[in-house]
């Protein structure tokens, strides 16, 4: 009973990890008032990416005399690609939205479709597959020492996770930091609560709205690189709707930044708890249910920001985009 409490705990931290600093990106724009929906997208692009230098990196790695020092740079490159290609993405979002006068939800999905796409030509250029892709240099080894792992019920997972995890978290920090502490989070949410008091301070709201969607898509794309080094590969598909679970977590968690980690990590137990039942026919139910969540999370989040665009316009008759 014990193993299996250890085993959940460590499963739900894992599964809340690619999650959270997601979530906060998407809480970022929706202050913004440019909520983006590419969170998927991007996910999913940061995997390729961190993959793709992995795997491109993977002779030096072998050729260097240092293995530890070469993994780390590896590493390192990887990530920094994954949180590159994300935003990559999203300011195709971004200035469609904000430049172009798109509908930035529309943009958004049209992101979501072309990042597999993507993924999927360049893998076949480069590497002659358009299935996975192997990176064996991204797996991301546990930091603490054995031991600690040991510990009963909270043991593993807060020690015997992969380094990744860890940047995560520190990710999310930095983000919370931004959306309630810094100078910048204040101005994207008056950028989006009143552009005109904006304007006339002389700041353009366009342009911070642009850096919301950047910053959204860097810690989506390091969300990416955290699933691909799980299986030490790009898998296609290998975001599997958990951009659409990171929008949902925005909302239920009140578009605070302490309720959106409450909602992550409560899916992070829903996700974990699911994997623990797998084999019966409860485990199925569970499954079936899990993976239709992105797809009524698209319904939920396209429904609750329009209802909060339209309360915010009669309010204070602003142009909130969608």
């Amino acid at each position: 009973m014990i193993d299996r409490i250890a085993a959940i705990a460590a499963g739900s931290l894992s599964a809340a990890a690619p999650l959270l600093p997601a979530a906060l990106g998407g809480l970022l724009t929706a202050r913004a008032g440019s909520l983006t929906v590419a969170l998927e997208g991007s996910m999913l692009a940061g995997a390729f990416a961190a993959a793709a230098v992995a795997n491109a990196a993977a002779p030096a790695l072998a050729a260097a005399g240092a293995a530890a020092a070469g993994g780390a740079a590896v590493a390192a490159m990887a990530l920094v690609a994954a949180a590159l290609a994300g935003m990559i993405l999203a300011l195709l979002v971004g200035a469609c939205a904000e430049l172009l006068g798109a509908d930035v939800f529309v943009a958004g999905l049209a992101a979501n479709l072309l990042a597999p796409g993507a993924a999927s030509m360049i893998s076949q250029a480069l590497y002659g597959t358009k299935g996975v892709l192997v990176a064996e240099a991204l797996r991301a080894p546990a930091i603490w020492p054995a031991g600690f792992a040991e510990i009963p019920l909270l043991g593993r997972a807060l020690f015997g996770q992969g380094w990744i995890l860890y940047l995560l978290a520190f990710a999310a920090m930095i983000l919370v930091f931004i959306l309630d502490k810094s100078v910048f989070g204040l101005r994207i949410k008056a950028a989006g609560e009143d552009p005109e008091i904006s304007r006339a301070a002389g700041i353009d709201p366009r342009i911070y709205r642009i850096a919301a969607h950047l910053v959204a898509g860097a810690a989506a794309g390091l969300s990416g690189a955290f699933l691909a080094s799980q299986v030490a590969a790009f898998v296609p598909g290998i975001s599997a709707g958990r951009g659409w679970i990171a929008l949902v977590a925005v909302y239920l968690g009140g578009r605070k930044a302490g309720g959106v980690a409450l909602s992550c990590l409560g899916f992070g137990f829903l996700i974990a708890a699911s994997n623990a039942l797998q084999g019966g026919s409860s485990a199925s139910s569970g499954a079936a249910l899990l993976s239709a969540l992105p797809y009524v999370a698209t319904a939920i989040a396209l429904i609750a920001w329009r209802r909060a665009a339209r309360g915010a316009h009669g309010a204070r008759g602003d142009r909130w985009r969608i």
